[in-house]
């Protein structure tokens, strides 16, 4: 009600003011980015796309066309979202200095300078602290899967036999390679085949995660049809 009557006043105002002959002044709004997707009430924008691309944080596949490789980099970022807001509601210890560190040179080592990684940040809006703020997001995600899923992962030395036999021996006689003895390989077949095993559940587990959540998709709407974010003369940001 009191909304309702608020809208009347306001209406009741602007009539007024027209019929006196004055101007009524509208805050002026720049456009800073436009909203690709919603989940949850969370946006991903433009920008969110194109840091990930223009750092190499999503790599393109060969001969994937433009359209089609931001559109899998789009669901990768929705994906990442609905992981965020499951681990956030779990208190969760910080994440090791020197593991944030290395994730982060070897995304810097994949530029050929140290300039011109600088000039890619800056370029995608981003500064050092903030890319190893995404890192250590996803380096969350990570460990949360470890303790979440890890425990419902197995591999037994049937399975270890069989991958032995059925990939990697063909493998390296293919490539005219030495085969090792199969007990000299058990823990990097375990390895590999425990990380098969954990990133079907991950699949698994996001798929119920998006089927929860409530999301927004635009990517196939013209660009010029996004719902904008704009920043008005104060300084606060908005959706349209």
């Amino acid at each position: 009600m009191m909304r309702g009557l608020s809208c009347w006043l306001l209406g009741i105002c602007c009539i007024a003011s027209l019929a006196a002959g004055q101007q009524i002044d509208e805050p002026e709004a720049e456009l800073v980015d436009r909203i690709l997707a919603v989940v949850d009430e969370d946006p991903i924008l433009d920008s969110d796309l194109d840091q990930a691309i223009g750092i190499g944080l999503i790599a393109p596949e060969e001969g994937e066309a433009e359209n089609d490789y931001r559109r899998r980099v789009l669901d990768l970022l929705i994906d990442q979202k609905v992981r965020f807001h499951e681990i956030d509601l779990f208190g969760f210890s910080e994440i090791p200095v020197a593991e944030v560190d290395r994730q982060f040179d070897q995304v810097r080592e994949q530029f050929a300078s140290d300039d011109a990684f600088s000039a890619r940040l800056e370029e995608v809006g981003l500064d050092e602290q903030g890319l190893r703020q995404i890192l250590a997001r996803q380096m969350m995600v990570l460990i949360y899967v470890e303790e979440r899923l890890g425990a419902r992962v197995f591999v037994g030395l049937d399975e270890i036999q069989q991958y032995y036999h059925e990939v990697l021996v063909p493998e390296l006689e293919e490539k005219g390679q030495p085969v090792p003895p199969q007990q000299e390989v058990r823990e990097e077949i375990r390895a590999v085949l425990r990380e098969m095993l954990l990133n079907e559940e991950i699949e698994r587990w996001t798929e119920q995660l998006r089927q929860e959540a409530d999301i927004v998709d635009f990517f196939d709407s013209p660009r010029e049809e996004l719902p904008p974010l704009v920043i008005s003369s104060q300084g606060q940001e908005s959706d349209g």
